[in-house]
């Protein structure tokens, strides 16, 4: 059983995943409009990286300084928020087993529900919007000020604490050895999710909260602590 008053979840790998590419076409055309350099993404180890970071990465292998990367980022994302927007109704989220009934479990049981994601914010909210589970969601926490996740975890703990009082205990659902190291960051208990790239084994060997194969075996065992 894990006990919390908040949960946050993941999007890609946790809530759903997305082969339609669109979110991934709008980097490749933010590399090469802005930066002017066809850098591949499919190469670096970008599960449970930011957005910010994955750009990051994959530009400093084709030879761009960290400084020059920074100066230009503000337009990069442009370019990211403006290609997905553009082509939202190409999204095709395929949703994760068991998140739809665990999702209506939280929410039917009043506690507070969030995103905690290396998205951007725009994209994720159009991710989620496109997988019908934008109702469910009070808030989320993204990628876009934050390019490590650990970044973006203490700012989605820290505003549940706002709303709920600074006892509140804070959980978040993410797929990869990257979200149990930023849970660990800030304090919060972490469940582990084995519908992304990693093995339920894999994960289960970076110690999380909980490891389940999917949110499915969540059904049940998440509760509000007890007094």
């Amino acid at each position: 059983m894990i006990e919390a008053d908040a949960y946050f979840f993941d999007i890609d790998g946790t809530l759903m995943t997305c082969p339609d590419r669109v979110h991934w076409d709008g980097m490749y055309k933010a590399m090469r409009e802005v930066y002017k350099l066809d850098a591949s993404l499919e190469s670096i180890p970008y599960h449970g990286k930011t957005d910010v970071a994955i750009l990051r990465i994959a530009l400093n292998g084709e030879g761009l300084s960290d400084a020059a990367f920074y100066e230009a980022l503000p337009r990069a994302l442009a370019v990211v928020r403006g290609h997905v927007s553009a082509n939202c109704d190409r999204i095709t989220p395929k949703v994760c087993p068991g998140i739809p009934e665990v999702l209506a479990e939280i929410h039917d049981a009043g506690r507070l529900l969030g995103v905690a994601s290396g998205n951007l914010e725009e994209v994720g909210w159009h991710k989620i919007r496109a997988a019908g589970l934008r109702e469910f969601f009070q808030f989320g926490s993204f990628g876009d000020s934050h390019e490590l996740r650990a970044g973006i975890f203490d700012q989605a703990s820290a505003r549940a604490k706002e709303i709920l009082g600074s006892d509140a205990n804070v959980c978040f659902v993410g797929d990869t050895p990257e979200d149990i190291a930023a849970a660990r960051a800030v304090n919060a208990k972490i469940i582990a999710v084995g519908t992304g790239k990693f093995s339920r084994d894999a994960l289960a060997a970076h110690t999380p909260d909980l490891c389940c194969a999917s949110c499915t075996e969540l059904l049940g065992k998440l509760r509000e602590p007890t007094a």
